[in-house]
């Protein structure tokens, strides 16, 4: 924070300042969610995140890793790979692995086309590389659980890190192998979301995610007014004004991000103004 004190601690000294008395009954003092901006210069590796079950049964977490992803910018021709094309063996899949075979490992994904505007769900589980020359906003849960499928020719340690310490005959086991046809990949869209932007509050990813966090994209053709939350907020275009109930206004501009504590109040938000607002599962 500014005066040098970090989130957590000032969360753990007033939680139902920071997080709401809803927020605190269902998950404790656990904000739940971790917001990013990436950009991937280069594609990255192709990875997967375990799911809670497999969390929870082999990590002592009762977190995996879902994600999502608002793409914010991306160039010509960028694509995202998510899931297998086709069913893919146990020992198939290790032995890739093992020899870190990278040609047929990629080969077998599913390469989706992403622009500046798409919202996508990455449920745990399943393995996904994100492409080059893509800028992405990611809300995740809050975790860094991640099983590496690649690392040949990344700065990364495969054989010693990428298999949470599990070892991977085990670690594989998080991996989703099975066929993702091109429309299971659909649903991982929100077909809400576009370049063009609508005017209002739209809640962007697909229904899956509900149950892990939530993402909001507002326009404010006139003000609009947000109920109080624990949020982060992201300007991505334009300049505005966002007002709460507890305090004076605020002047946005694009690129700004503003973590939220739910004591601010209601927020309202003015202006020639695009934000994306981040929070936890309802």
């Amino acid at each position: 924070m500014p005066d040098g004190r970090l989130l957590a601690d000032l969360v753990a000294a007033d939680p139902r300042g920071w997080l709401g008395a809803e927020h605190v009954e269902l998950h404790g003092i656990d904000p739940t969610f971790i917001v990013k901006l990436v950009d991937a210069g280069e594609r990255l590796f192709l990875h997967a995140h375990p799911d809670r079950t497999f969390a929870h049964d082999h990590l002592a977490s009762p977190y995996g890793k879902a994600e999502g992803w608002v793409i914010l910018e991306a160039n010509p021709g960028a694509v995202v790979h998510l899931g297998f094309s086709r069913d893919v063996g146990v020992a198939e899949l290790a032995g890739w692995v093992a020899h870190q075979d990278t040609a047929k490992m990629i080969e077998a994904t599913n390469k989706v086309p992403v622009s500046a505007g798409d919202a996508v769900f990455c449920p745990g589980g399943l393995p996904h590389a994100i492409g080059a020359g893509i800028l992405f906003a990611e809300i995740q849960e809050p975790t860094d659980l991640t099983v590496l499928l690649e690392w040949h020719g990344f700065p990364v340690n495969g054989p010693e890190t990428g298999h949470l310490g599990l070892g991977f005959e085990t670690a594989l086991g998080c991996v989703d192998r099975a066929r993702w046809d091109p429309t299971r990949v659909t649903e991982l869209f929100d077909t809400r979301s576009g370049s063009s932007s609508p005017v209002g509050v739209t809640r962007l990813l697909p229904p899956a995610a509900d149950a892990f966090f939530t993402v909001e994209h507002i326009v404010p053709a006139v003000p609009v007014e947000l109920s109080a939350r624990f949020s982060v907020l992201l300007v991505t275009d334009g300049h505005g004004i966002a007002s709460f109930s507890s305090s004076g206004p605020i002047d946005l501009g694009r690129g700004q991000a503003l973590v939220v504590p739910h004591a601010a109040g209601s927020l309202t938000l003015s202006g020639a103004v695009s934000v994306l607002r981040f929070g936890a599962a309802r």
